[in-house]
């Protein structure tokens, strides 16, 4: 008999696996590739100072970028192997990282003033569980920015052999869906924009329906506030 298939450890052992690959390419993807976009998005939200967890932080480095905008910052991945890498930017005070599951996060409710996660929820088996420890830790009124992988991004084809019934550890929820999902949740639309591949022009996308942006996306991009303090 087969031993049951356990999301949680196999999404662990993937990105313990490309830890070393992902930083090698992480300052690059955030300071002008495909991340470029989202510490300025977040800024326009978010006080100086304020409380801020990144969840899914990978090698830190984005929650670095966040410490530097004058944010107190707690960076939180599954990966062992990607939190080692994250402590290099450690600054006390100011910067800290933990290993820990989204799912079943150590902090109290109502802990932060805002809370980042980026290209994480897609890899959780029960993703309005993962919102809804989100919604715990975050402060009433607080916000949320997320980020979903759109349906041009090439991680998605870690989802494609569901097609041939085996078990996979990313999701197919699309930005529209999650959209859906979170506001029929208590969180409200604050705002949001879309991250495209190389070629895309903002003239092609000018004309099209939030829909349309949406699919044509690399990268989706929501800004969520808590609107209420109990979690359903």
């Amino acid at each position: 008999m087969k031993n049951k298939f356990n999301w949680e450890k196999e999404a662990e052992k993937k990105w313990d696996e490309r830890a070393v690959f992902w930083n090698k390419g992480s300052k690059e993807m955030w300071d002008s590739g495909s991340r470029s976009s989202i510490v300025p998005f977040f800024m326009k939200y978010i006080k100086p100072e304020a409380e801020v967890i990144d969840i899914g932080c990978g090698d830190g480095y984005g929650s670095f970028l966040l410490m530097k905008e004058g944010l107190k910052v707690t960076g939180v991945d599954l990966s062992p192997e990607m939190i080692k890498l994250a402590k290099k930017h450690e600054e006390e005070g100011k910067l800290t990282f933990i290993q820990a599951n989204m799912m079943e996060l150590p902090f109290e409710d109502e802990k932060a003033d805002a809370l980042l996660t980026i290209n994480c929820i897609e890899w959780t088996e029960n993703p309005l569980a993962a919102l809804n420890e989100l919604k715990r830790i975050v402060k009433t009124d607080g916000y949320l920015c997320i980020a979903i992988l759109g349906p041009t991004a090439h991680p998605r084809t870690n989802s494609f052999d569901r097609l041939y019934g085996n078990p996979v550890i990313c999701n197919t929820m699309m930005p529209w869906e999650f959209e859906k999902l979170a506001i029929e949740n208590g969180w409200e639309l604050a705002g949001s924009q879309g991250v495209y591949k190389r070629g895309v022009t903002e003239e092609m996308t000018r004309v099209l329906s939030p829909e349309l942006k949406q699919s044509l996306s690399f990268l989706w991009l929501f800004m969520l506030q808590k609107k209420e303090g109990e979690i359903e």
